[in-house]
């Protein structure tokens, strides 16, 4: 089983789940409230398919975007779940797949500069 993880627009997380030759995907609407709905939009997807995190083989990641924040958000989730199942991760975009036996994790690969803002009155 391979789930799939693509917080690459802000506004949405996609999520699928291979068993087999099937294909199961969720969507759902976010509007910056990615980092709370992303793992219980994973685990509802496992739950609805009797599949438990134990049963993934492999995580696959989207690690190319425009949304800074929301890639992370995803990008990061992906290589913790892997991390801690002990699975492969790969990216979506053909990078090489790696496993986290060897050291190294997927990393997010922004297609434009982080519009990040400072809090008011400190210094970036």
């Amino acid at each position: 089983m391979i789930l799939s993880i693509d917080t690459s627009n802000a506004d949405l997380i996609c999520i699928s789940l291979n068993i087999g030759k099937k294909k199961y995907i969720k969507r759902v609407n976010t509007k910056q409230s990615q980092s709370e709905k992303l793992l219980l939009t994973i685990e509802a997807l496992l739950k609805k398919h009797k599949v438990n995190f134990n049963g993934l083989q492999k995580i696959k990641v989207q690690s190319v975007g425009n949304s800074f924040t929301s890639l992370r958000i995803g990008v990061l989730t992906a290589n913790a779940l892997a991390y801690a199942l002990e699975i492969p991760i790969e990216a979506m975009n053909g990078e090489p797949g790696f496993s986290f036996s060897t050291g190294h994790a997927i990393a997010p690969s922004y297609e434009s500069e982080p519009n990040i803002n400072c809090l008011k009155g400190s210094t970036c």
